[in-house]
Order: C-alpha cells, then sequence, then structure tokens
C-alpha cells in the first residue's frame, strides 16, 4: 500500500502552552499567524542536547516547519523570532498577566487549524508591551480581553443598550446581557458601575492609553472585575490563570 506524503508547511506562532508526551518528546500548542492553532509533536525536545527545546517554551514566538500528522502535526524545524518568557517571567505583575493572556488565546481558539489572525496580532502586541513594559500590565491585560471578546463577537456595549440598542449612556451594567443596558432592560442584580469605570473600558478598547493611564486604582479595579466577568460568562468556566492576576 502506498504512503500518503505528509504534506509540509511552514508559519509563525505564539507558544501557549506544552505538555509532556512519552520519554523525550513534549506537545506544544501554537497559535500560529495563518493555521489558527495547532497541536504538534516536537520530539526529542526535553533531551539536554536537543537543538531547539528552548524554542518552544511558552511566550516564545517563533517560526515553525512543520508536517502534518493523523492526529497531531509533527515539529521538523523550528527558529526564534523572539522569545518574550525572559523578559515577562522577571515581573511577577507581567508574568501573570501574560498567563492569562496565553490560556485566554488558548480557550478561544477551541477550533484547531481556523486561521485567527487579530487573535495571533493582538496576543503578540500584548506579549510585547507586557515585555517592554509599555502600559501597566493589569491594563495591558484588560484591554487584551476586551479586543479578544471583539475578535470573538462578544465586545461589550458600552454606551448604547445592549439588548435593544437605546442610545446612551445608560447607568446600569449586566454580564448576561453583555454590557450597559436602559431602565427598560436592565435585569435583576445588574451593577451600576462608576461612569469613569465605563470610560476607562472604552478606552482600553480603543487604544487610548493616556486616558487609560490617567485612571484610577479603583476604577481599574472595578473594570477588570467587570472584564473578568464579561469573559468568564462567554467561556462558561473560569480562567485559572486569572485568579493569579497581580492586581496591585
Amino acid at each position: 500500500m502506498a504512503h500518503t506524503p505528509k504534506a509540509l508547511y511552514r508559519d509563525e506562532g505564539v507558544v501557549l502552552r506544552t505538555q509532556k508526551l512519552g520519554e523525550a518528546d513534549r506537545i506544544v500548542t501554537v497559535l500560529t499567524r495563518r493555521h489558527g492553532k495547532v497541536r504538534a509533536v516536537a520530539k526529542g525536545v526535553r533531551r539536554t542536547k536537543s537543538k531547539f527545546g528552548s524554542r518552544l517554551e511558552p511566550f516564545s514566538h517563533v517560526d515553525l516547519q512543520l508536517y502534518t500528522g493523523r492526529n497531531l502535526d509533527i515539529v521538523n524545524q523550528a527558529e526564534s523570532i523572539r522569545s518574550y518568557g525572559n523578559d515577562v517571567v522577571d515581573d511577577y505583575p507581567s508574568y501573570t498577566a501574560g498567563t492569562a493572556v496565553l490560556e485566554t488565546a488558548d480557550r478561544l481558539t477551541s477550533e484547531e487549524k481556523e486561521p485567527s489572525l487579530r487573535l495571533f496580532l493582538l496576543v503578540i502586541g500584548a506579549l510585547r508591551a507586557l515585555a517592554d513594559r509599555t502600559h501597566p500590565a493589569g491594563l495591558v491585560l484588560d484591554a487584551f480581553l476586551l479586543r479578544a471578546m471583539s475578535v470573538a463577537g462578544w465586545e461589550p456595549a458600552l454606551t448604547d443598550c445592549a439588548r435593544c440598542a437605546e442610545p446612551g449612556p445608560h447607568r446600569h451594567f449586566s454580564v448576561p446581557a453583555g454590557g450597559m443596558v436602559c431602565p427598560s432592560c436592565r435585569p435583576t442584580g445588574s451593577a451600576m458601575p462608576n461612569p469613569v469605570t465605563i470610560e476607562l473600558l472604552d478606552a482600553l478598547l480603543t487604544g487610548e492609553w493616556a486616558l487609560a493611564e490617567a485612571s484610577q486604582g479603583t476604577n481599574r479595579r472595578e473594570a477588570s472585575g467587570l472584564v473578568a466577568a464579561l469573559l468568564q460568562w462567554h467561556l462558561e468556566r473560569g480562567l485559572r490563570s486569572l485568579a493569579l492576576v497581580d492586581r496591585s
């Protein structure tokens, strides 16, 4: 019986997580630029003499050559573009925020091999900002989560009513409704966030960093709570890494 030749392909990606396989191999989960999320076997990478084991760690931006496999693809080559890990791991707020970025990207790409260029670019942008300390880590994370939800089709309504589109601003916020709600649509138990907090969420969503960085700690904490509640509502179960994020 003739063997079907394995297709070879090349792509760049960010390593989201890894897991051990057998004695020396590892399964790497990578969010790639063109092929979406890919799970692939990196053979022999846990041996000390492995050429590319250190390149296939979480937070690494890599250029990969892979073979398509029956169940999992096989990593053939790995070249480092930039490892964000060293810079992120040195700073606890950046590390915990970065871990939440990777877990969110993994959870939002449940379908493997479904291209998601916008999410890939968001992950790269967030890791770069965390590694370079461009903005406070908590704000970088919340901006990433808001924009990632937008890419997934879950962008929160921050001005008009999430249910009937009645022009706002409105005073109440409902997580199940997906954002701000008018008095007629307001469900029982809706929150009543500070209007400044909603302005902060809008600034993070649209990239108005000067406005976001001028915000107070109380508003940042309230905004983070709303973002986390929204994300976990849509994902239907919590993110383990969010509980560890340093919000000080």
